[in-house]
């Protein structure tokens, strides 16, 4: 099992440069877990993508339902109190410490391509290629 933030989720269902990388990432371990916030922040990314015409609301839809699908039995709450620590000693936003937090209760790896969650979290975080070329 890993954890994954929301940009991963995003790249393995809408295409981007990083959408490969995601699903390599499947391939390798397909057991992605998340906390709660997932959900709002993938839908405002679906809503991002219909809003500029690159994806129809129907298939909006249909996309969060295949990624809700995936993520189900692996959605977990997170700690308010440590999520606030993080974000105060790493400079990183309470969203993105929302995964860390979720990752080091799980003792999983968090994988993300998000620089400044990588620098600071190093013993939690590794990227996709880091993560692909390890395990």
């Amino acid at each position: 099992m890993i954890v994954v933030d929301t940009n991963i989720i995003s790249y393995f269902y809408l295409s981007s440069e990083y959408s490969e990388l995601a699903e390599l990432l499947y391939i390798k371990e397909p057991s992605w877990s998340a906390p709660l916030l997932w959900r709002s922040e993938f839908r405002n990314v679906l809503m991002s993508y219909a809003r500029k015409g690159m994806i129809s609301l129907q298939e909006a839809i249909q996309i969060f339902e295949a990624a809700t699908g995936l993520l189900q039995g692996n959605e977990y709450d997170v700690n308010s109190t440590q999520v606030l620590r993080l974000s105060m000693h790493s400079g990183c936003s309470a969203y993105d410490c929302e995964f860390v937090n979720l990752a080091q209760d799980l003792g999983v790896p968090l994988v993300t391509m998000d620089k400044k969650i990588l620098q600071n979290f190093q013993g939690t975080a590794v990227s996709v290629l880091e993560y692909l070329e390890k395990n």
